[in-house]
């Protein structure tokens, strides 16, 4: 599902798929337009700080997330562990505590509030002859395997 470029709508998308799919992890993939062959792990959302215009030149409330939420969320899928147990040639991957103050940490947060930490974000680097959709999609796909993986150990 492609979220808009706007913290309301975002929000809503986010709700939705947390009430309606109910799924076991979300991942929500962003793009980092200044990586160049980087994959960022993203390990937790932040509440506040969002000032900057969304799509429709409007920014949160108070520039939170949540009014009532936690400064912080960290994500039940440990990337840290993820990041130094994952290789994926001819792209390197790194672990990030701060995901911005824009759509992307705020659909992060969100998501991570309403999935009780059961989210997880990764910024992609944006297409070039090095990463092409191919590339990326199965990059992606070994993450992803990855914090299943991570998923079914806190199940069981």
């Amino acid at each position: 599902m492609q979220l808009p470029v706007v913290y309301q709508k975002a929000k809503e998308h986010i709700f939705t798929i947390w009430t309606t799919l109910q799924p076991v992890l979300t991942v929500h993939v962003g793009l980092a337009s200044s990586a160049k062959a980087i994959i960022i792990l993203e390990q937790c959302g932040k509440n506040k700080g969002y000032q900057e215009m969304d799509a429709c030149g409007f920014h949160p409330e108070g520039g939170c997330c949540m009014l009532d939420g936690p400064e912080k969320i960290e994500s039940t899928i440990n990337m840290k562990t993820l990041w130094k147990n994952i290789s994926v040639e001819g792209i390197d991957i790194i672990f990030s505590r701060d995901a911005g103050r824009y759509i992307c940490d705020y659909t992060y947060y969100t998501s991570l509030y309403y999935g009780n930490g059961r989210a997880a974000f990764i910024h992609v680097p944006p297409l070039s002859r090095s990463v092409t959709a191919d590339f990326l999609g199965k990059a992606l796909q070994t993450i992803i395997l990855e914090m299943l993986k991570q998923c079914g150990e806190e199940r069981e």
